[in-house]
């Protein structure tokens, strides 16, 4: 039946997404996430009859998502850096900024050196994860308040042959007198006051815990500047993600707290304030 074709099924879903409001892409991405496809896979198999269990599954993951379901969860992982990541609703869906902040912090130190490594609020564990696959002789250890996002950030940890220690800790209070070389951290952001600017999938679903911070935001820069005086030497480097609107306070939160050290506010790939580094 040519209704069943791959290509017709995609643009009925498709079709009915934007008529829901969504992204008509969603349809393609759960069909090829969950299936494991590439782009290739999928043009491959256009003109082709999609298989009834397949089909089955696809009327499911679209369901979850028309419910207002990431369609990260609703798959049960995502990419990021090159790898698999599993991710749930006790976990922050990793953001490809955040892939910037990575890619930073592996372009500042030598990836051939033993460096301690210390990440702060951890979620699934990508951050830790990545840096210690591409940068295998640093002594990276990944902290959060969260027991269900260290269960998450463990399993990935294990599946992706990662050998990363795993804390439950309030920012640094779990390796307190231990000394890092490196300290990164996404740390929970947004005020409270932007709540009503949020996607609603995301005010509904992702842990709340690991979204807002208390002083429009900033409560936790403020904490972690005082603490990593604690954990730093004179030749630690710091890599923290921001919200696009928090650079100068951010900044200046740092620098007031070290004011010997270079605090300098990067730009993403779309020229937003989204990270601050300290050298």
């Amino acid at each position: 039946m040519q209704d069943n074709l791959y290509v017709e099924v995609l643009k009925r879903a498709s079709s009915f997404l934007e008529e829901q409001g969504l992204e008509g892409y969603l349809a393609e991405y759960l069909l090829c996430e969950r299936q494991g496809w590439n782009k290739t896979d999928l043009v491959t198999r256009l003109r082709t009859e999609m298989p009834e269990n397949i089909s089955a599954q696809f009327e499911l993951d679209l369901a979850k998502v028309l419910e207002g379901q990431p369609a990260q969860y609703v798959i049960g992982s995502c990419e990021f850096y090159g790898r698999r990541f599993k991710v749930n609703s006790n976990t922050l869906i990793p953001r490809p900024e955040t892939e910037e902040l990575v890619q930073g912090c592996l372009a500042g130190n030598d990836k051939e050196k033993n460096l301690k490594v210390l990440d702060i609020g951890t979620g699934t564990g990508a951050i830790a994860i990545s840096l210690k696959q591409e940068a295998p002789d640093w002594d990276v250890t990944a902290v959060d308040l969260s027991p269900d996002a260290l269960a998450v950030a463990s399993l990935n940890a294990e599946e992706l042959q990662a050998d990363v220690r795993f804390l439950e800790s309030d920012l640094t209070q779990a390796v307190k007198g231990e000394v890092f070389d490196i300290v990164i951290s996404n740390p929970p952001y947004i005020s409270a006051d932007e709540w009503d600017l949020m996607d609603e999938s995301v005010r509904e679903y992702e842990p709340k815990m690991a979204l807002f911070a208390e002083n429009k935001g900033l409560a936790l820069y403020e904490q972690l500047a005082q603490e990593l005086k604690t954990i730093s030497h004179e030749q630690t480097t710091v890599y923290l993600e921001i919200g696009f609107n928090q650079g100068r306070a951010v900044q200046e939160i740092f620098q007031n707290a070290l004011p010997n050290r270079l605090v300098e506010i990067k730009q993403d790939v779309f020229g937003q304030d989204r990270m601050v580094f300290i050298q």
